[in-house]
């Protein structure tokens, strides 16, 4: 099994089912959305442009991609605090999409993927909420500039969809894809 991510948090997700990768591989691609791209085309493609950057021949291959969304905007993977402020600040009290994208190829060759989609809702954040965060660190290097499973769990009113998912890879959905192409999922 090889995970074709940056994103420490899938490891970690990944190890909740049991499943510890053989290899962790960094893919290097452009993440740049295309003009008119909407959210779920972006993160499929994401996540399959992931996967086809890590060859592993005769190997299970797994590559996710998360994206935050705001109507059709796509929030950008916030790297700076000014984008971690900006993120929170046009999710404070409002409704947004996550979806992540995830592609399983198997050893023979064969492709398959599945896109969860979830539901946030934050409640409305005062300005010092969003200066402690920002301070925190937490949201540099996330899309949307949050992570759900740290301090900004304090600030979702409601969710509906896969929590792993809104982490950065959804479970439920990884372990049937995988059990779909014979790989043995505790």
């Amino acid at each position: 099994m090889v995970l074709a991510s940056s994103s420490p948090r899938r490891l970690m997700l990944l190890a909740q089912i049991g499943i510890i990768p053989d290899r962790v591989i960094a893919p290097d691609i452009d993440e740049t959305p295309v003009r008119d791209e909407t959210p779920r085309l972006y993160a499929r493609r994401m996540a399959r442009a992931k996967a086809a950057a890590v060859p592993c021949p005769g190997c299970f291959l797994l590559a996710a991609d998360t994206v935050v969304s705001v109507g059709r905007r796509i929030l950008p993977k916030a790297e700076t605090a000014d984008t971690v402020r900006a993120c929170l600040a046009l999710l404070s009290g409002r409704r947004h999409h996550v979806m992540t994208g995830v592609v399983l190829t198997g050893p023979d060759g064969r492709s398959t993927e599945r896109l969860a989609e979830s539901t946030v809702i934050f409640n409305r954040l005062t300005q010092d909420q969003i200066d402690r965060y920002v301070e925190a660190g937490e949201g540099q290097g996330k899309a949307g500039g949050y992570a759900i499973n740290g301090r900004a769990a304090g600030f979702v009113r409601f969710l509906s969809g896969s929590h792993s998912g809104v982490v950065g890879l959804p479970l439920f959905e990884t372990a049937q894809l995988l059990r779909g192409f014979g790989y043995s999922v505790p």
